[in-house]
């Protein structure tokens, strides 16, 4: 299974960090892990990633998509118990899939 790497624990700042908070991080940490200024002795891998992460945060379209992207990743799926019709003992618990109804409340 492939998750999606945590942009904001790669850049060390909060999810409610503003533009300027991601900026701050990502020049701090770009100083302190490029080659010219530490000798080449962080790994190149996370110097990319890094980047990476600041390309994703710093667009508020992306950043957004990122978030519900990231927020969708931990919901879980619904289940519900039914009855066995062959009467046997205790619940069986089925997952199916859920169908969302239209309406005025939606």
């Amino acid at each position: 299974m492939t998750s999606t790497p945590d942009y904001y624990d790669t850049l060390r700042v909060q999810p409610e960090a503003s533009q300027q908070e991601i900026s701050r991080a990502y020049r701090a940490l770009m100083r302190s892990h490029h080659p010219d200024i530490d000798g080449g002795t962080s790994p190149e891998g996370e110097l990319l990633q890094i980047m990476q992460a600041y390309d994703v945060l710093r667009d508020p379209e992306r950043r957004a998509a990122y978030d519900k992207q990231r927020a969708s990743a931990g919901q879980s799926i619904p289940v519900r118990k039914v009855r066995s019709p062959r009467g046997s003992p205790g619940p069986v618990i089925r997952a199916t899939p859920v169908r969302w109804e239209s309406g005025p409340w939606a």
